[in-house]
């Protein structure tokens, strides 16, 4: 039954023959499949779907576009899309920034080549699922040699009144020398009142010679249970600058990778994360450096309130052939919470002589001749907490080089510890 929903839900929306097989396959694959491997997270029990796949209906949760600037964009709730939003000079050079189904009409071969290129959809069952039972996407392609100065921002809203899964697949392809700044943001709207699963995958082409600032900042509902996966892969002298704020109120599961392919390729990843109330988040962020002279740095800051749990896993490997690469990482958590848990787990996996690694780990509670120091100078117990917290999250949020970016997640910040 749910492979022939699969199929009609694919044959409604006129999706290539290629995407039907791949849909069809990636099914077929998802009962032998095992779950992906996070150290010290038990998340084998969670909702992480129902096997149904089908749209949102018109939603009444509409964003204010008014507020939402004029730069290039685009705004999907659930599985429909609200806004599109280039300038006509971008078009003409070729920039695509659409849901799926229109890139297969604007770029049909382009979609074919790449889809899949960065996630294979048989690596683990949660990558099947995503791509047997998508029911919403997101295609940017910039085209070889395309410099973008306004960043580029991808708006992808849950709709907290809505039970359809949110399940989404984002498609970002980079061509040669490009250099441009794109800003994602998965967010629940409404009153989280329905129980909801989600399924993300970001797939992320760097071409040859690409630059690539991405920041993202997650914010989905209590009521959602999710699982996050970026992925990027790495041509040539690509770079990508990673900023992520993991920010949400419900269980889950985020699963960062680089795989840096080509010789002299950069991968700096910098995620910050905060767990509250029952919360469980647990956060594998990894680079693969294949390309000699490949260089992957991992920063993760994170904080625990009352019984929330906050599991980093921080992994570096350095394959076989990758003479001169450098892989180093450092993850550190703030315990505001004698009741709270965590782990920070850092992993280091090296094939190769001639390179440089190294790491650093520590998880510990705020310092108390700290909040001696503010509280001694009339400030109280929780306005001490607070700036400790935003002290120790800057060590990320000042290496993240998008100002508005850096307000949004201060912002978001405030927000959940308010909630707290």
């Amino acid at each position: 039954m749910s492979k022939q929903a699969i199929l009609n839900f694919s044959q409604a929306k006129a999706e290539p023959i290629w995407l039907q097989e791949r849909r069809l396959a990636a099914f077929d694959k998802i009962e032998t499949l095992p779950l992906p491997s996070i150290e010290r997270v038990r998340f084998h029990r969670w909702n992480l779907g129902d096997a149904t796949i089908s749209e949102n209906d018109a939603t009444a949760n509409i964003p204010d576009f008014t507020a939402l600037g004029n730069n290039p964009k685009l705004v999907q709730v659930g599985t429909q899309t609200l806004l599109e939003q280039l300038p006509a000079d971008l078009i003409k050079q070729g920039l695509v920034f659409t849901d799926l189904q229109s890139a297969l009409e604007e770029i049909p071969q382009v979609v074919e080549k790449y889809f899949g290129s960065a996630l294979a959809y048989d690596e683990d069952k949660l990558s099947a699922y995503n791509y047997a039972y998508f029911n919403s996407a997101a295609v940017l392609y910039v085209p070889d040699n395309m410099e973008i100065e306004k960043p580029l921002e991808g708006i992808y809203l849950q709709d907290s009144d809505s039970d359809v899964p949110f399940n989404k697949h984002v498609l970002i392809i980079a061509g040669k020398n490009t250099k441009f700044s794109y800003i994602e943001r998965f967010e629940s709207i409404g009153e989280y009142s329905e129980k909801a699963s989600a399924n993300i995958s970001v797939e992320i082409i760097a071409g040859s010679g690409s630059q690539i600032s991405y920041s993202a900042i997650d914010r989905l509902g209590e009521n959602v249970t999710a699982y996050i996966s970026r992925r990027v892969k790495h041509d040539h002298n690509s770079s990508v600058d990673w900023a992520m704020g993991v920010m949400n109120e419900g269980m889950v599961i985020g699963d960062f990778d680089s795989d840096l392919y080509g010789e002299g390729s950069h991968a700096n990843l910098k995620v910050i994360a905060v767990s509250s109330g029952r919360q469980i988040q647990g956060i594998d962020t990894r680079v693969t450096n294949y390309g000699k002279y490949s260089v992957g740095h991992i920063l993760q800051h994170g904080v625990i309130l009352e019984r929330g749990t906050l599991t980093f896993n921080g992994i570096g490997h350095i394959v076989k052939g990758a003479k001169g690469a450098d892989a180093q990482q450092e993850s550190r958590v703030l315990m505001l919470s004698d009741k709270a848990r965590s782990d920070a787990n850092p992993i280091l996996l090296i094939d190769e002589n001639e390179v440089s690694a190294g790491h650093a780990a520590s998880i510990g509670q705020v310092d108390a001749e700290d909040m001696y120091y503010l509280m001694s100078r009339g400030i109280d117990k929780e306005t001490a907490e607070r700036l400790v917290i935003r002290g120790f999250l800057g060590a990320v949020i000042t290496e993240i080089p998008s100002k508005e970016v850096r307000r949004d997640l201060i912002v978001v910040l405030d927000k959940k510890l308010d909630k707290s």
